[in-house]
């Protein structure tokens, strides 16, 4: 099971002029509700860092396989683990046909 990743908000330290904008933000912003927008907001971007992480797994391939992908990551001079990874995520992202036969 993973962990729950850190609330980017808890340790955040703002400078004097983030600080000054912050402060400032409810004067100039006109938002209905303003404390549960912001709320939402912060959700939002928690929810977008844990959707951006990365996560391990664990893959069976055939020996043969995984011997060309480290060869073809060697001639590009990457990771074969990186390899995978674009391979996996132009899937995902529909940039590459998944053609099984």
């Amino acid at each position: 099971m993973g962990t729950i990743p850190n609330d980017p908000f808890d340790e955040l330290i703002l400078d004097e002029e983030e600080q000054a904008i912050e402060d400032s933000l409810e004067k100039y912003v006109s938002v209905p509700d303003f404390e549960n927008s912001k709320k939402l907001i912060e959700q939002a971007a928690k929810q977008y860092k844990k959707l951006n992480t990365t996560k391990p797994i664990t893959l069976r391939v055939k020996q043969t396989d995984l011997i060309k992908i480290k060869a073809k990551a060697k001639r590009n001079n990457i990771p074969y683990q990186t390899l995978l990874s674009v391979a996996i995520h132009d899937i995902a992202e529909d940039k590459r046909d998944l053609v099984i036969k």
